[in-house]
């Protein structure tokens, strides 16, 4: 019910309770007058009381007490309006819509005159889903005041609720007459056009618009809007370029243009258009980040890629506090192998808003890729605090914890993984960790039993093949199935110096020295990767083969580079071989 119900009360309760008389009287004869006017006041001055009384609890918002009151009203003077009118109203503030629709309809049945009575009763069937009844109600009332603009707008939506689309386009032309044309009516008729698929009407009312108010530009931007909406994008170009005469910062209307560009892969011009727009710091971040999103698929060249760069890093520094902008920056900083300032990007657009996983997914991506175990751990526990059903975020807090050595909570965190993780191809590298993590604790039928279910999922998983091989021969145990482990790694990997080396270990292992030689040398080839336990490896083979003072050579070499084992110095100081 409409606010203004309860200032009518106030205003008109009275007046509504003293007319409650049968004009008919009026025709009578005078001697019968003078024989009722005491009786006729009498009921008068009660029901107005019983008015008063009921509207005293109407204001202090007791509509429960109010309604008995009413009641009476109408069992006193059945055929007076405005008692039904008053019970209707106390029902509705009950929320007792359909019981209200009884007396409201009782009040307009007895005087169909009264807009309040009919307001009142169209409103309920509207509520109702009524909509032809509530229509037969709105339709005089329109016809009588066509002037209206309420009734006229309640008549359409009515129209509009039961889908007879034409009757309120219809309606809005009626109102069009009487108060001319407005944006309000003209963009009700272009939706209503456009849901029967009329595109031409509605663009005619669009158009309409401009003619009305030539100098609007917005209006013009709007037609252009439709238009690429409906696939007509030529026909855009002309409104949007009038637009850009009248108000050559009219930002929008350089964002749709950019946007035909990028349809039709004009980068160049897409990019000028682009450039004005970011330069405009009071446009809304949202159109910006669609274009550039859309721009950044039709990037072919290193230039294109550098130009869109500097566009991305402006929407950044323009609209700081958006992490769209900042996670748009970071992809382009990736694709331009800059991964530590993308991370931090990545980071603070996790910051400002948590919610957006994938986010979080390039920003422990990228702390692996960076080596930064503290960090990884870091954000892959922030992570899990806004996503604790996500098997990709226990995946990376298990490498962490494993990275980290601390292998109880690895194991955990990678069970978790297993058991959320959606992504099947993911299991093998699951497995993997896990096999690792039960290998730093000691744990070796464990750590074997997850290798082996790595390689059952994907039997060329090379961090498996490389790290259960040299495990094993580290065990000096099942040395046939390290040596094929092994043996199908370096086939795939001929030129890995870490895989060479594993190989050549499991054959020193085997005592099949010359074979060891042989790919520890191949191994060597590569001066940039080779490190020191590759160098002292060569060094221990050499002694096996008899190449003592060789051997000595490399053992102190090896020491120079680092990353050896605990018996080096030992084997330098005695040159002979010492064994774990």
């Amino acid at each position: 019910m409409r606010t203004e119900f309860l200032k009518i009360f106030l205003l008109t309760g009275l007046v509504l309770a003293s007319g409650i008389t049968d004009v008919s009287a009026q025709r009578r004869s005078k001697s019968r007058e003078k024989e009722k006017v005491v009786s006729t006041g009498t009921f008068r001055l009660e029901e107005e009381t019983l008015t008063a009384e009921g509207m005293k609890f109407m204001m202090t918002d007791q509509p429960a007490r109010a309604l008995p009151i009413f009641e009476q009203i109408t069992q006193k003077s059945p055929q007076d309006p405005a008692g039904y009118y008053l019970v209707a109203t106390a029902l509705l503030k009950l929320d007792r819509q359909d019981d209200a629709i009884v007396p409201a309809k009782k009040a307009y049945e007895l005087d169909k005159t009264n807009l309040f009575y009919a307001q009142q009763l169209a409103e309920l069937y509207a509520k109702r889903r009524k909509y032809a009844e509530a229509a037969q109600i709105y339709e005089p009332l329109l016809a009588r005041s066509p002037e209206n603009i309420q009734y006229g707008i309640e008549l359409a939506a009515v129209y509009v609720f039961n889908e007879q689309f034409d009757k309120a386009i219809q309606t809005y032309d009626v109102l069009e007459k009487s108060i001319g044309v407005t944006e309000e009516i003209t963009h009700q008729k272009e939706q209503l056009y456009l849901r029967q698929n009329k595109l031409d009407k509605a663009l005619a009312e669009a158009k309409k618009l401009i003619d009305t108010e030539p100098n609007e530009v917005s209006y013009r931007v709007e037609l252009a809007e439709m238009l690429i909406a409906n696939d007509r994008i030529v026909e855009a170009v002309a409104p949007l370029e009038e637009a850009l005469k009248i108000n050559p910062d009219e930002a929008q209307a350089h964002v749709l243009l950019a946007d035909i560009y990028r349809r039709n892969g004009d980068v160049q011009k897409c990019n000028q258009e682009l450039k004005l727009v970011f330069a405009n710091p009071n446009l809304d971040s949202e159109p910006k980040i669609r274009v550039l999103s859309g721009y950044l698929t039709m990037l072919k060249t290193d230039q294109e890629t550098d130009e869109a760069l500097v566009l991305a890093k402006q929407l950044a520094e323009t609209h700081p506090n958006e992490a769209r902008t900042n996670v748009i920056y970071a992809d382009l900083l990736v694709r331009k192998g800059k991964i530590s300032e993308a991370r931090d990007l990545y980071a603070k657009a996790t910051k400002l808003d948590g919610s957006v996983y994938e986010a979080w997914g390039a920003v422990l991506q990228l702390d692996g890729q960076l080596n930064q175990v503290d960090s990884l751990l870091l954000h892959s526990e922030k992570a899990l605090e806004v996503f604790p059903n996500q098997g990709m975020l226990w995946y990376f807090n298990g490498m962490a914890n494993l990275m980290k050595k601390d292998y109880k909570k690895a194991i955990s965190s990678l069970e978790e993984s297993l058991k959320l993780i959606t992504d099947k191809a993911m299991l093998p590298y699951v497995h993997a960790q896990m096999g690792d993590a039960y290998n730093g604790l000691g744990d070796n039928a464990k750590s074997d039993a997850s290798y082996d279910l790595a390689l059952l999922e994907n039997p060329d998983n090379d961090h498996v093949l490389n790290n259960y091989s040299y495990f094993l021969s580290l065990r000096k145990e099942k040395l046939d199935l390290a040596l094929k482990m092994s043996e199908r790694l370096i086939q795939q990997h001929q030129d890995n110096p870490t895989y060479l080396d594993t190989h050549a270990w499991v054959l020193y292992i085997r005592k099949d020295y010359k074979k060891a030689k042989e790919s520890l040398e191949k191994a060597l080839r590569d001066t940039n990767n080779v490190s020191g336990t590759i160098v002292e490896h060569y060094g221990d083979v050499l002694f096996k083969l008899g190449e003592r003072e060789n051997a000595v050579l490399q053992w102190k070499k090896a020491k120079k580079m680092g990353e050896t084992t605990e018996l080096l110095d030992k084997k330098i100081a005695t040159g002979t071989l010492h064994e774990q």
